[in-house]
């Protein structure tokens, strides 16, 4: 009998060991604050709340589906030999879970900021995040989704309101790994202080310490060109510093420079680094997240299905996700169902190599040479025939298991993409020679003409991209993306929840003749204003022999021959063919170019501004496009009146609900703003 009763413990120990293991390898979420949202109920999803609070991970070096996170295995364990991290996080859930829709979206907020306020009409951002203002028509909500927003970048300056994670540090104190790290940037204005950390508007993250700040190996270049010939700068002339008032003070996350750095040069800082943590461990926590909320049925919201929503950087970070097959947990089972990787072009990005910097990426004139836009592109497999490297995001490199679990994909772009984030290479032959296409779980959606990721003001402001004082180039795109994502979005929902086929997806072709090379695109002829010649160029990088297995030995990297960039083909106004085409572009009264060039600016004027787009509004008459010798169509010529106008905006907004990239709620939207254009550009 004892032994039997040995026995007996035994197996209920080790059921006790796989009940543990069978939860998601969130350990435990702790609940900072819990608040109603103000403005309920909202729809037959009745009332929410919105819970604040920090979730903590533990992944076992060991699991096979860990085994692609870099450095994971050099991390510290705790006393079941796992590994430790945590993640900020807000939730938006119904407070009656019987009218939970049972599908949450996970927002992979973008540098620690929420990105699904996109999908909200006549939200302000400036609200209280616990009001109704801030969610505006809250789409979702509406429909009884839950939303988890998540941190999952190391690099994050700490403080402020931006969600954060705590990733998992390599090495121990007393034997410190270090390698490589380059910084690189491009000022506008004079300044004697650059930091480490990448740099995008407002948003900075942090950098890598170097190991010994005065090492000679420690090196600091300029250069006027991405592939110019660096100029190395004395040792004597910088420092890692910043200025701080009439003082140098000693600051391992900037550089100082005595002369100050010129704008429009290109600086590089190269430097052995110190402390780099488990940068990969993001990617395992989004994936947990889900599983944790889908397999957990105590989890602080259950669902049955999820969405993954990234934009731009973290657009990226779900084609990087996909790529290396983090949609299985440990245990095998499928994460996310569904995920919409919105303006990521054909990028990929610094999200798990061994000092990783989340934030950098590759922009126009910005952010050279990091591992953004690297093979492969295409999601079915494909051959480099100069590299020779065979592969695709979801076939010929990952394993065979993966793509049993079948998660549908909407990959959406705007027409910025094109010219700023080379998404021809997601459809075509690396070559640009053929189309390539997609799998049947997948959509490709591209917003013609639309810039990087929102629309731009409006009304946009003054003008300064023309040399005639009689024609008006403004600095913004304000073609109005939200309508077309929010149907996008929808149509995802019920992809994944009811299994209803979604549109035949949109975007240019080669054989449609939609996508050409960059000097095959026929723009219209307007006095004075200059158009885009050069997009952003990707090209085969070598980071050295160690790169396979996560750690770069060449910074910079050597750089190979260039991939095939091509871009969208124009209509007669210069609006882009070849996809979803909003009552801007089919209606136009003005041409969207989805690219913004660097006049005006100190250096390098023929390069593109990073996602940015450009108004050119046509002119107003005949009299007026003859003056100017515009090549394009004048409002009087293509529209009698400002009613026949808008009679064509309404009939151009039922072809597009018909098609379902518009909801039919937001045709009174599309009207409203195409009259405010109309009453803004002809009076």
């Amino acid at each position: 009998m004892a032994h039997i009763r040995r026995i007996v413990i035994l197996v209920f120990l080790a059921l006790v060991a796989f009940a543990r293991s069978a939860l998601a390898r969130v350990v435990r979420v702790e609940v900072l604050s819990r608040t109603d949202i103000a403005g309920g109920p909202f729809g037959p999803a009745g009332e929410y709340e919105r819970i604040v609070g920090r979730v903590y991970f533990a992944f076992d070096p060991k699991n096979p589906q860990n085994a692609q996170i870099v450095d994971l295995s050099l991390a510290p364990r705790n006393a079941q030999g796992e590994v430790e991290a945590w993640s900020d996080v807000v939730i938006l859930r119904p407070k009656d879970p019987s009218k939970s829709a049972e599908l949450a979206v996970v927002d992979v907020v973008n540098r620690g900021g929420m990105t699904t306020g996109v999908f909200n009409l006549d939200a302000r951002r400036s609200a209280s995040p616990d009001s109704s203002a801030f969610y505006g028509d809250a789409l979702l909500l509406r429909r009884g989704i839950t939303v988890v927003m998540i941190g999952w970048q190391w690099d994050i300056l700490p403080g402020g309101t931006a969600l954060h994670f705590g990733a998992p540090p390599v090495g121990a104190a007393s034997r410190p790994i270090t390698g490589l790290v380059r910084s690189d940037i491009t000022v506008d204005a004079p300044t004697k202080t650059i930091p480490l950390g990448h740099r995008v508007g407002a948003s900075q993250a942090l950098g890598y310490p170097p190991a010994e700040p005065n090492a000679s190996s420690n090196t600091l270049s300029v250069r006027d060109d991405p592939l110019g010939q660096r100029t190395f700068i004395p040792h004597a002339q910088w420092k890692f510093a910043r200025a701080s008032g009439d003082s140098v003070v000693p600051d391992s996350t900037s550089v100082y420079l005595a002369s100050g750095f010129e704008p429009g040069k290109i600086y590089e800082v190269v430097y052995r680094a110190k402390n780099p943590v488990v940068v990969g461990a993001g990617l395992a926590a989004v994936r947990d997240i889900m599983s944790y909320l889908k397999y957990d049925s105590a989890s602080i919201a259950p669902v049955k299905l999820g969405i993954a929503y990234g934009v731009s950087q973290t657009g990226r970070f779900l084609r990087h996700f996909i790529y290396q097959g983090f949609n299985q947990d440990e245990r095998g089972r499928k994460a996310y169902d569904g995920f919409f990787a919105h303006t990521a072009g054909a990028g990929r990005g610094s999200f798990n190599h061994r000092f990783a910097q989340p934030s950098r990426d590759a922009q126009p004139y910005s952010t050279f040479f990091y591992p953004t836009d690297v093979f492969p592109f295409t999601s079915v497999a494909e051959i480099d025939p100069i590299s020779h490297a065979r592969g695709g995001l979801r076939a010929g490199s990952l394993r065979v298991q993966y793509d049993v679990a079948m998660p549908r994909v909407f990959y959406v772009d705007g027409g910025h993409e094109y010219w700023g984030r080379a998404a021809s290479l997601t459809h075509t032959s690396v070559d640009g020679a053929r189309d390539v296409g997609f799998l049947p779980t997948e959509r490709r959606y591209v917003l013609s003409s639309a810039q990087h990721s929102s629309p731009g003001a409006f009304p946009p402001p003054g003008t300064s991209l023309t040399t005639k004082p009689d024609v008006q180039a403004y600095r913004s795109d304000p073609l109005d993306q939200r309508l077309a994502l929010r149907a996008l979005l929808i149509d995802l929902v019920d992809w994944v929840q009811h299994g209803t086929e979604p549109p035949p997806s949109q975007y240019p072709t080669l054989t449609a003749r939609t996508l050409v090379t960059p000097e095959g695109v026929k723009f219209p002829s307007i006095a004075g204003v200059p158009v885009a010649r050069k997009p952003h160029q990707p090209y085969r990088y070598d980071f050295g022999p160690n790169w396979s297995k996560g750690i770069v030995s060449l910074e910079p990297p050597r750089v190979g021959a260039p991939y095939a960039v091509l871009v969208s083909q124009v209509d007669s106004v210069g609006n882009d063919l070849g996809g979803i085409r909003s009552v801007e572009i089919d209606v136009p009264l003005a041409t969207y170019f989805p690219w913004q060039l660097r006049t005006g600016l100190s250096s390098a004027q023929d390069r593109l501004v990073s996602f940015q787009g450009t108004l050119v509004p046509l002119s107003r008459t005949d009299a007026e496009r003859a003056a100017t010798r515009d090549s394009r169509p004048s409002i009087e010529k293509l529209y009698p009146s400002r009613d026949a106008f808008l009679a064509k905006v309404d009939s151009a907004a039922r072809s597009l609900v018909a098609a379902r990239f518009m909801l039919p709620s937001d045709t009174s939207v599309a009207r409203a703003r195409m009259a405010a254009t109309w009453d803004w550009i002809v009076r």
